[in-house]
């Protein structure tokens, strides 16, 4: 459903701003206005319809869609998009389990994400005893546990503008990620009281250690090849501009995570253009004697599972030392919020010579990345290609678990910050469709999704919801009869492929008999591009079907080059 235009509402016994009192549903929905949420995604369930009637009355969007997954999907796919907190409005037992995967997603990737889910009535309830009430668990909450940053669960009507309020400072907190808060679904139609609102400001950053700042500052005198290796941290944190001057200080090249991507201008002379599993990269890794990693925690699928030497000195500036240290230890490590570190890094920073040096050295790289796509998977150019052309047209990016999307992952122009959405992360296939949901309502223009067959199947009844929002959304579909990256794996493996030939239905036929316009092309050429273009120029949206196979991209762990090195 789509709720009215935002308008103010009137003062009354059911609107807490008013401060004459309202029900528990009524608080929930103003804490989430109080936390700067204009927009949830749900699927309306029994226990949880009061959320939708409060919300509607508040002027609060509720984009419902097909199943509670692209519920939190969406939520996701909002919140990487806009940094502001994605919520997701689903209903008790069932509903609330199918958030799961996607929740952990949002868990890998840091992306602040609100699960709110009924829960049984309090006044059923039985401590220590499953009664057989619809809907009910051992331990809805507990089920979040392993997937989110903390749980919330909600004791009391009168509670639950603080409990909401609660939850979301946290998810928003850095470093952010998903919250669940669990509402028993009688308090969400009893009396709360009256509450004093108020716009929820962030707590304050912590001030940097002056100590670890001095130590910092000593190795980066010392350095004499430093390298700037920035991740997902530093994107959220709004780094950008200050890893670039960073950079340009030290004439060090900056390679970015797979969350990072986007964090510098695709023209900034210290970027690194390609990720480090191609060796071209992995090179200057290998040559530096400081690694300044920047909201990292150094990763398996970054390293090749760590397959990359420990640096001669490495520099971590995180949120969160024990998570930026626990894969290789650091020399020096500076905590807080990166943008307010590296502010203070830059204060009396010399400018080095060396810059003119540094862009041969990254203009040859850039010759050895592009000749190992041309060399590796001549389609894989093309889609990129066509992909660089209309980069600048697009608003987010959003490439699934597919090789194509690994494609674009790890070598698609990426024009700025907040402009990609890969969920690598948990690497949840079926991720990129459902969360366009989310990132076509984020204000940055037409969403572009790369998925495969088999992941867009996961969620192929959101075309629904695309629909019934009208969300400027263009989904290419590369049709490759099946799960095309693990039957590379079994090929690559020498073993008979088993469970990944699929049955898949006719894309087109099915994208048509919901409304949405529909072409198929062979391959990724000119009519491939040309289809691109046009889908760009369609209000709501459209599909195109692309019939190919490629080869995986070296970013994926089968075609890792330091493993193949590590084997006699």
């Amino acid at each position: 459903m789509r709720s009215p235009d935002p308008a103010p509402a009137p003062a009354s016994p059911a609107d807490p701003a008013g401060g004459g009192g309202g029900r528990g549903a009524d608080h929930l929905v103003a804490a989430l206005q109080d936390l700067g949420v204009d927009t949830v995604f749900g699927l309306p369930g029994v226990h949880n319809l009061a959320v939708w009637e409060a919300a509607a009355a508040a002027g609060l969007r509720v984009v419902g869609v097909r199943h509670e997954q692209a519920a939190a999907y969406a939520a996701d796919g909002y919140a990487r998009a806009t940094g502001r907190l994605g919520v997701a409005v689903v209903t008790t037992g069932p509903g609330a389990a199918n958030t799961l995967g996607a929740t952990g997603e949002a868990m890998a990737s840091g992306a602040p994400v609100l699960v709110v889910a009924t829960d049984v009535p309090s006044t059923l309830r039985r401590p220590g005893v499953v009664r057989g009430v619809l809907h009910e668990t051992r331990d809805q909450a507990a089920m979040f546990a392993p997937v989110t940053k903390a749980t919330v669960v909600a004791a009391a009507a009168g509670d639950l503008y603080a409990d909401t309020v609660r939850a979301g400072s946290v998810a928003l907190q850095p470093s952010s990620g998903p919250v669940y808060l669990g509402v028993p679904t009688d308090l969400l139609g009893a009396p709360a009281g009256s509450v004093a609102r108020a716009p929820v400001r962030p707590a304050p950053a912590p001030p940097v250690d002056d100590d670890e700042l001095a130590r910092a500052r000593e190795l980066l005198a010392r350095a004499r090849r430093p390298l700037v290796w920035a991740g997902g941290g530093a994107l959220r944190s709004g780094a950008g501009d200050l890893v670039g001057e960073l950079a340009r200080r030290l004439a060090a090249p900056v390679v970015t995570t797979f969350g990072g991507r986007g964090l510098l201008p695709p023209d900034h002379p210290c970027l690194v253009p390609g990720p480090p599993h191609v060796p071209a990269v992995g090179r200057l890794w290998d040559d530096a004697d400081l690694v300044v990693s920047v909201g990292s925690d150094l990763d398996g699928t970054d390293t090749q599972n760590w397959a990359m030497p420990r640096p001669p000195a490495l520099l971590a500036v995180t949120v969160d030392p024990a998570d930026a240290t626990k894969n290789y230890p650091a020399d020096v490590t500076v905590a807080g919020d990166a943008s307010a570190v590296l502010g203070h890094l830059l204060d009396g920073l010399p400018q080095r010579d060396g810059l003119p040096g540094l862009r041969e050295t990254l203009d040859a790289v850039a010759g050895e990345v592009r000749a190992v796509v041309a060399a590796d998977e001549p389609q894989a150019g093309a889609l990129l290609d066509a992909l660089d052309r209309v980069s600048d047209r697009t608003g987010v990016l959003l490439a699934d678990m597919c090789i194509a999307g690994y494609w674009a992952a790890g070598f698609a122009r990426v024009p700025g910050p907040r402009r990609l959405a890969f969920p690598l992360g948990w690497g949840t296939l079926g991720y990129a469709f459902p969360a366009a949901i989310g990132a076509a309502l984020a204000g940055r223009g037409r969403a572009l999704v790369l998925v495969g067959d088999g992941g867009f199947l996961f969620a192929c009844g959101e075309l629904a919801t695309l629909v019934q929002e009208e969300l400027p959304v263009t989904t290419v579909i590369v049709d490759d009869g099946g799960y095309g990256m693990l039957r590379f794996d079994q090929v690559h493996s020498g073993v008979p492929t088993q469970g990944v030939d699929l049955v898949t239905p006719d894309f087109v036929a099915l994208a048509r008999s919901f409304g949405v316009p529909a072409r198929a092309v062979d391959g990724f050429g000119e009519e491939f591009a040309s289809a691109l273009e046009e889908g760009l120029g369609t209000r709501g949206p459209d599909v195109v079907v692309v019939r190919a196979a490629l080869v995986p991209p070296p970013s994926t762990s089968p075609r890792w080059y330091r493993r193949r090195q590590a084997v006699p």
